[in-house]
């Protein structure tokens, strides 16, 4: 079955300033305390949210206060240009991409306003994060029950304008359920506040207000008829406007609140200033029992009889997802914990409450009733805090993980939140497979079963125009089989560009012009990001696609590291930005790690996402000519600490460390190396001299003169002390004086500069350690200056000379013997950037053979015979520890010892990120991140407890910034050794 769509005349703003517009710009900043960005690859990083579109915007504003936004507002007027508030840009349909001028909320609008606890309501502003909301009603008892999987990113603003659901609608309802009132910014400039409407308008609405509700009342009384018939009977319905708030059965029934009308308007009736939420108690107790389906049809027949049991949410993972998820390593434990055998797909179900009797009879009755649904023993239960929230982690992560595929084809977000009544959802979704199986493709599909409302992405090419015209047949027999079902077409994730079209044949024609009777009172101009629910452009218009008709990789630049993973141009590399779908993972506070720089700045330019997109649009020829190399690209990197963590907390594993080292690489070979990045680039080289010329080389550190010479000479800031040389280095021969006599087995010991030349106690250590637990270590053999992993290199972007001392290392490291080191940064080089340096069997030989100490002797089992050491650890984790997952084994080597009360420290990155610390144009940014947790942990320390960092840039971040010593783990193993 085939829908066509009819649409209207579209009202558009008459043409204004072009994009990047100097002369608007400076108006602007002239006008307003914030930020004003329009250089084009800022403009290109607010082109994309995370739909399928990318439209440029004329410009994009960073407001400080309310204030600010008023005077872009009346800017906007004066010139004609239209206007889209932006939270944080994680949008499915494109509802925050437009030709106009942006306004970003999430930076400095995100203040919780007031708070009344006895009430239960909260006032925000729009640019609040959901997550930070919750966590400041947390002592209050109280939080906000609507909860997006993008939580910890989404923003109170983004969630009114989409009119946000999560997976707990079933019990509290849809955001517009939630608001009380909204004090909006009406496109003329006015401001009120939209709640409850009183009874006497005259009394208490200032006129033109008046004026206003009146014609919203005399259209909601002309097409009252029309919405009944016509409005889908759905918890889930989020399209169009909620125009039946202005019914006059609604205003009988007391419920004629105007902020319900705006509430999923999507930007385009007012500017949300402030947001009036309700709050509801917190549950302080909760079960997840985990249902195994063999088939997906059998999971959807079940979800209509557990929902009777009463539960807060069920959520369903399929197939797909399972094996998804189990490829991506900080997933893969909890995927297979959560599972019984193989099934087919999964129901989470989810029970809230104050008791936990009554929550473990809720599970009883669970198993119960899966048996009598013929599903005997097939509920996992979770019940402890850590489980449940391993598997929130992996739940809320679903759309990433589905986006993980690599390649051309992806699940993509166009008809995925229709929802249809639970008792035709087993035939929806099955009539729905064979909607994409006839078009040659499949769905991926999760989510809300509790109310009908699936996720499912049909995995097409947005660059392969079969596959768009696919697109458009599978939207128009999609939406025909919601219709026949009477559900809604739009349940969660609003309208945007994706499903605006449809309004009209959804909701009918007199329903589609009521729409934009509400639109063009409120917007008489169509400033407010026009095109979106009413009068929009079609779908499948590919000039508005990220990927468009002349999308294509440069010719200019070719990948100096192997990208060969990932398929497409560029070697693959162009495929490997393009992982990156815009949802802003990255954008988490909550995370372990990344993105370190976004948490210090909340600039979208320091953002995995916004330095993925500026990628992107450089070797696509989107930025100009030689865009690899261009001074855009350079500020884009500059506050990226190659932290790794991307890599791995980011679901669909953008490796930005990896793509900075090509951008490094092509200014490089442009522009050349710097003295100060060549002087630290060669230090592996010329170490051994500077060693021995130790008290020489450390005159820098203790004579303020030459402090501020580096400075100025070099940009090595003068208030940071240097790594101070050591003429007691570690040398070679030592191994074999600290060998065990009858060593059990025997390990190489790879003795990194930074520990040999600066810290040579590690060493040796490391050497009592091994020898302690049966190990005999052997240093390898060279010729001339030690082994050197290289990694100074990349971060100066000299590809070549790091290749060439990846090749030497490869060649002495070369046999069956674990290679054991003790600094993160170069070890995990050997297992990560060696890889692709040198890919082939040797580099991968060496790279399952590499590991740190710690990982090493959690790998052989390894008790240590340890005395008793009382006192406490406090242990912050390196980057590249976290990254690759090897950090718990450092906290359980630790807990080894007798006596020690082993505390891990809940931080970011460090800071000092190798040099990234010592140069004085990043210094702000360094000391930021080292406040934002890892500081503030050491100094709450008490001053006996010992302090751990495995990283030597950490352990000095925490000296010189905090005044305290910190100490490599393996250390502590040696003081503790009986």
């Amino acid at each position: 079955m085939s829908i066509s769509t009819s649409r209207s005349s579209t009202v558009r703003p008459a043409p204004g300033p072009a994009p990047g517009d100097p002369r608007l710009a400076a108006q602007l900043a002239g006008a307003i305390a914030g930020t004003v960005l329009f250089e084009r690859a800022d403009r290109g990083r607010y082109a994309t949210d995370a739909s399928i579109y990318q439209i440029e915007p004329i410009g994009v504003v960073v407001p400080k206060t309310i204030d600010d936004v008023a005077a872009v507002l009346a800017i906007a007027r004066e010139h004609g240009v239209p206007v889209l508030p932006r939270g944080a840009g994680t949008s499915q349909c494109g509802q925050t991409v437009n030709r106009a001028l942006v306004i970003d909320c999430a930076k400095h609008l995100n203040r919780v306003l007031h708070v009344d606890p006895t009430a239960g309501t909260a006032l925000v502003e729009p640019g609040l994060v959901l997550a930070h909301l919750n966590a400041s009603l947390r002592p209050h008892g109280l939080f906000f029950p609507v909860d997006p999987s993008t939580h910890a990113r989404c923003t109170i603003g983004g969630m009114a304008g989409n009119n946000s659901c999560g997976s707990k609608s079933i019990r509290y309802g849809l955001m517009a359920d939630n608001v009380h009132a909204i004090d909006a910014i009406l496109a003329d400039g006015t401001r009120h506040r939209f709640g409850m409407v009183p009874d006497n308008l005259g009394a208490e609405v200032p006129t033109h207000i008046a004026d206003l509700i009146q014609r919203l009342r005399a259209l909601g009384a002309s097409e009252a008829e029309e919405i009944a018939a016509r409005f889908p009977h759905q918890l889930r319905r989020v399209g169009g406007y909620n125009i039946d708030v202005l019914t006059p059965a609604s205003r009988a029934a007391g419920r004629e609140n105007l902020a319900r009308l705006l509430v999923g308007s999507e930007g385009t009736l007012a500017f949300s200033a402030a947001i009036e939420l309700k709050l509801h108690p917190i549950k302080p107790r909760k079960v997840l029992g985990i249902c195994q389906f063999p088939s997906f049809r059998r999971a959807m027949e079940a979800a209509q009889h557990i929902v009777q049991l009463d539960p807060e949410a069920v959520e369903l993972v399929d197939r797909t997802m399972i094996d998804l998820g189990r490829g991506i390593p900080i997933f893969r434990a909890t995927i297979d914990a959560m599972l019984l055998g193989e099934p087919d797909s999964l129901l989470i179900v989810e029970f809230h409450g104050d008791d936990d009797a009554a929550l473990r009879a809720k599970l009883a009755d669970l198993d119960l009733l899966m048996g009598d649904l013929g599903h005997p023993n097939a509920v996992v239960r979770a019940q402890e805090p850590g489980f449940q929230a391993d598997i929130a982690a992996v739940r809320e992560a679903g759309l990433n993980i589905m986006m993980s595929m690599k390649g051309d084809g992806k699940p993509v977000s166009f008809i995925e939140d229709c929802a249809v009544d639970l008792p035709d959802l087993a035939d929806y979704t099955e009539r729905l497979n064979e909607v994409f199986a006839r078009h040659g493709t499949k769905g991926t599909w999760y989510a809300h079963a509790s109310v009908g409302c699936l996720h499912v992405r049909p995995v097409l090419s947005m660059k392969d125009p079969h596959d768009v015209a696919t697109m458009r047949e599978v939207a128009e027999e999609c939406f025909a089989l919601v219709r026949e079902y009477k559900g809604s077409h739009s349940g969660e994730h609003g309208d945007g560009i994706a499903r605006s079209e449809f309004n009209a044949v959804m909701f009918g024609a007199r329903i589609a012009r009521a729409f934009e009777t509400v639109k063009d009172a409120f917007d008489p101009r169509g400033l407010l990001n026009p095109g979106r629910v009413v009068r929009p452009p079609r779908m499948d218009d590919r000039s508005l696609f990220r990927y468009g008709p002349g999308y294509a990789a440069v010719r200019e630049f070719t990948p100096k590291l192997d990208w060969s993973e990932h398929p497409g141009p560029l070697g693959g590399m162009l495929g490997a930005v393009e992982m990156c779908n815009n949802n802003g993972t990255c954008r988490a506070f909550d995370a372990s790690v990344m993105c370190p720089s976004w948490r210090v700045t909340r600039d979208e330019q320091h953002l995995t996402r916004g330095r993925a997109n500026t990628l992107r649009l450089a070797l696509t020829g989107q930025l100009g000519a030689d865009a690899m190399a261009s001074d855009a690209l350079a500020d884009t990197m500059a506050l990226c600490v190659s932290c790794k963590a991307c890599r791995r907390e980011c679901p669909t594993g953008v490796d930005m460390a990896k793509m900075k080292i090509e951008v490094l690489a092509a200014r490089a070979d442009r522009h050349g190396v710097g003295a100060r990045d060549a002087l630290i680039a060669e230090l592996p080289r010329y170490a051994p001299i500077a060693a021995r010329l130790a008290p020489l080389a450390n005159l820098r550190n203790a004579i303020p003169p030459l402090r501020r010479l580096s400075e100025r000479w070099l940009g090595l800031s003068a208030s940071r002390s240097l790594p101070v040389w050591r003429r007691d280095f570690f040398r070679d021969t030592e191994a074999a004086a600290l060998a065990p006599a009858n060593p059990r087995g025997e390990v190489v010991l790879l003795a990194d500069t930074f520990n040999r030349y600066f810290e040579p106690e590690n060493l040796r250590a490391a050497l009592r350690v091994l020898a302690a637990a049966g190990y005999s270590a052997r240093l390898p053999v060279t010729r001339g200056r030690p082994l050197c992993c290289g990694r100074s290199f990349l971060a100066a972007g000299m590809i070549d000379k790091a290749r060439a001392e990846a090749g030497r290392t490869l060649r002495r490291l070369a046999g069956t013997l674990p290679v054991i080191g003790l600094e993160p940064s170069c070890l995990f080089t050997l297992r990560d950037e060696f890889r692709s340096l040198l890919p082939g069997t040797e580099a991968d030989a060496l790279a399952a053979r590499a590991m740190l100490l710690s990982e090493f002797l959690a790998r052989e089992k390894i008790e240590l015979p340890l005395r008793a050491l009382a006192g406490t650890a406090h242990v912050h984790g390196h980057c590249h520890q976290k990254a690759f997952g090897a950090f718990p084994d450092s906290i359980a080597g630790l807990k080894q010892v007798p006596g020690l009360v082993v505390k891990s420290i809940a931080s970011s990155c460090c800071g000092m990120a190798g040099s990234f610390g010592y140069q004085s144009e990043t210094q702000e940014a360094s000391r930021a991140m080292a406040e934002a947790s890892l500081l503030p942990a050491v100094r709450a320390a008490a001053g006996d407890d010992i302090i751990v960092a495995d990283g030597t840039s950490c352990r000095h971040q925490i000296r010189d910034l905090a005044g305290r010593t910190a100490v490599h783990s393996v250390r502590v193993l040696e003081r503790a050794l009986a």
